[in-house]
């Protein structure tokens, strides 16, 4: 993997040390500068868990993607950098108050100074920042607050804090875990009638003062506390916003 393409591409250029401080950083440059989607599902474009065709996607064509390839690819990413890190499997909460399957989610824990922190870059609209492996603690980055939780003796649980309360976001394990592992269940998102991948294309990315995004044919902008939608009524509208807001050329 060409890590300097790689940082070029999340317009990262300051130090290369394997400390919080870095891991911070490649985190919120990673988030601001590619976003979570969906699209090659709904283009009935399969995705593979290989790192050269994902590299290809993200770096070469400046293309985004969902869990298995954000945070597959972070991952990479972070061991060239000389992290000591590992690949978990999360399981997200739905609606039904229910957690997905094993592999549900990929998300990765980084070990700096003999303390574990969980690093995600894919999941959309989630913590810009590392979250420390300590329990019970409020924890804050520039928008939101998160707290880590003991779920049963295997999982700790991620929460967000929205209204005071604490909202579940996705349980995971510390077992390492290798790429394939995470096959099945990447098919499974990409074909699956109960996967909300399938039901509505979605591309995602924060902005400055907010985020963009667009669900469907629904062309939603949040900056500070407003919050406009636009219906897209065509294919060329949707490839002038893919160009025009997230710098993708299909």
């Amino acid at each position: 993997m060409d890590k300097e393409k790689y940082l070029h591409r999340i317009k990262y250029s300051g130090s290369r040390e394997p400390n919080l401080g870095v891991l911070k950083e490649l985190q919120k440059c990673h988030l601001v500068n590619v976003p979570f989607e969906n699209l090659d599902i709904h283009d009935n474009i399969p995705i593979e868990l290989s790192t050269e065709r994902i590299f290809d996607k993200i770096v070469n064509r400046n293309r985004g993607g969902f869990c298995y390839e954000l945070n597959g690819l972070f991952y990479e990413l972070l061991v060239a950098l000389n992290f000591d890190v590992k690949r978990v499997s999360a399981r997200v909460y739905d609606q039904n108050g229910s957690y997905g399957k094993e592999f549900d989610h990929l998300a990765i824990i980084v070990s700096i100074n003999n303390t574990e922190y969980l690093s995600d870059v894919g999941f959309g609209d989630f913590t810009f920042e590392p979250l420390r492996l300590e329990m019970n603690k409020l924890q804050k980055d520039e928008r939101e607050e998160y707290v880590i939780d003991k779920w049963d003796d295997m999982y700790f649980r991620v929460n967000k804090i929205k209204n005071a309360q604490p909202q579940p976001v996705y349980i995971f394990s510390l077992i390492g875990r290798e790429f394939r592992e995470f096959k099945e269940m990447c098919v499974y998102h990409q074909t699956s009638p109960e996967s909300h991948f399938t039901s509505k294309r979605l591309i995602s990315l924060p902005t400055e003062n907010g985020r963009i995004t667009i669900t469907g044919n629904q062309l939603k902008i949040t900056e500070l506390e407003f919050t406009t939608e636009t219906e897209i009524k065509s294919e060329l509208e949707f490839d002038t916003y893919l160009l025009n807001s997230f710098n993708i050329e299909k």
